[in-house]
C-alpha cells in the first residue's frame, strides 16, 4: 500500500507534548491510518541512574507498564518518582514511535551517587545577529524535511556535519562562512551569552570553523553548560571533530574524554546517549588514555545503558563495552544482534 505524505507537525499536534517524535515513524503511522487519531502507548521502559532504588519501585509509584496509554504529563511522573526516599532528581522522556509504541527513558539521581555538575547560567551581553538565528531555525526545518524524505544522511569526515540534502547543506555552508568571519563573536556567545538558545546556536556554528584544533577547547567548555541543548550541540560538534581527528591524527587535535564520561551520569538522556557515541568515535583507533578513564569511571553507567531495551539507544554503550573487553566490533555487533548482551557486559566489567 502506498503511503500518502504527512505533515510531521500535524502528527506531533496529536501526541503528548512531552513525546519526542521520530518523524518518519510517526508519519508512516498516520499515513497508514489517515482517519484515526494516534493512540500512543508505552513500549520499552528503559531505566538509568539506579543504585539503591529498584526498577520495581519506580514502576510501582508511576504505574507504568508496557501497552498502557502514554501518560499525559511527564512532570507528574517525575514528581512521583522524586517522592521515593533517596531520589534527588528524576527525568522522564518519551521517544516516539515504534509502530504506535513510545519508548520511555526514566533517569534518576540518587543522593550520594555519581552525577554530572554544571556551571551557573552566564550573564553576558554578547548576542548573535538575527540573520544567523533565522538561518539556524530554517536549517532545522530543512533537516526535518530531509528526514521526512529519507535523505537525512550526513558526512562527518570534514570535521563537521555535511548533509546530503542540498537545502540543509546550503545552510551548513553559511555556518562555515560565518565561523570564518566571526569566530570571536561565536566564542563570546558560547562562553558568556545569557540566552541558552544563542549559546546552542553558537555551539553548532563554531563547529564549522576551519581550524578545528582552535575551537575544540571552546566546545569542551560548553559540555559543562547548564542548558542541555547547548551540551547536546557541543557534543555533536565534538563528535564530528573527533571523526576528523581519528582520520588524520597528524593534525594533532586532542579531545579529552573526561566530560563525556561525566555526562554518562547525567539524568538527561541526550547527555548520556550523545556522549556514548562520542566516546565510541574517540576509540575508533587505539586510545589508551580514553580506555583507562572509561574503565576507571564509566563502566557502571555504560553497563546500565547497554541493557536498555530500545536497541538503537543501547548499541553505542554496548559497542564501547565490547572494546573495553578487547573484542572486535564485528563480534560485539553479532552478539548484540543475537541478544547475547550479558556475556559481553560481564566480560567488560570483569576487566
Amino acid at each position: 500500500m502506498r503511503l500518502r505524505s504527512v505533515n510531521a507537525r500535524s502528527v506531533s499536534s496529536r501526541l503528548p507534548s512531552w513525546c519526542v517524535i521520530a518523524f518518519l515513524a510517526a508519519a508512516s503511522l498516520a499515513a497508514a491510518q489517515p482517519s484515526s487519531p494516534l493512540s500512543i502507548t508505552v513500549g520499552d521502559i528503559n531505566l538509568y541512574g539506579l543504585r539503591k532504588v529498584t526498577a520495581e519501585r519506580i514502576l510501582e509509584v508511576t504505574g507504568l507498564k508496557t501497552g498502557a496509554p502514554l501518560p499525559p504529563s511527564k512532570g507528574a511522573l517525575e514528581d512521583e518518582i522524586e517522592k521515593i526516599p533517596g531520589v534527588v532528581q528524576a527525568r522522564v522522556e518519551a521517544i516516539c514511535c515504534e509502530g504506535s509504541h513510545a519508548s520511555l527513558f526514566i533517569g534518576i539521581e540518587e543522593r550520594g551517587a555519581p552525577h554530572a555538575a554544571f556551571r551557573s547560567e552566564p550573564a553576558g551581553n554578547e548576542a548573535l545577529p538575527a540573520s544567523l538565528v533565522d538561518s539556524y531555525h530554517q536549517y532545522l526545518t530543512a533537516v526535518e524535511r530531509a528526514a521526512n524524505r529519507g535523505s537525512a544522511a550526513e558526512d562527518l569526515t570534514a570535521g563537521h556535519p555535511l548533509m546530503a540534502d542540498p537545502q540543509a547543506r546550503a545552510y551548513e555552508d553559511q555556518f562555515a562562512a560565518f565561523a570564518a568571519a566571526h569566530l570571536d563573536l561565536l566564542r563570546g556567545v558560547l562562553r558568556t551569552g545569557s540566552e541558552p538558545e544563542q549559546r546552542a546556536i553558537a555551539a553548532t556554528v563554531i563547529g564549522y570553523a576551519a581550524d578545528k584544533k582552535q575551537v575544540t577547547g571552546d566546545l569542551q567548555y560548553a559540555l559543562q553548560d547548564p542548558d542541555e541543548s547547548v551540551r547536546a550541540n557541543a557534543i555533536r560538534a565534538l563528535n564530528a571533530i573527533a571523526v576528523l581527528a581519528v582520520k588524520l591524527p597528524d593534525l594533532g587535535i586532542h579531545i579529552a574524554p573526561t566530560w563525556f564520561i561525566e555526562l554518562l551520569y547525567s539524568v538527561v538522556l541526550s547527555d548520556r546517549f550523545e556522549s556514548a557515541k562520542a566516546l565510541l568515535t574517540l576509540t575508533d583507533r587505539p586510545n589508551p588514555s580514553a580506555f583507562q578513564q572509561v574503565r576507571e569511571r564509566a563502566l557502571p553507567a555504560l553497563a546500565e545503558m547497554a541493557r536498555w531495551k530500545t536497541p538503537r539507544y543501547a548499541l553505542p554503550a554496548f559497542l564501547l563495552l565490547g572494546r573495553v573487553a578487547d573484542m572486535p566490533d564485528t563480534e560485539v555487533q553479532q552478539a548484540f544482534e543475537k541478544g547475547d548482551r550479558e556475556a559481553v557486559i560481564k566480560k567488560a566489567l570483569a576487566r
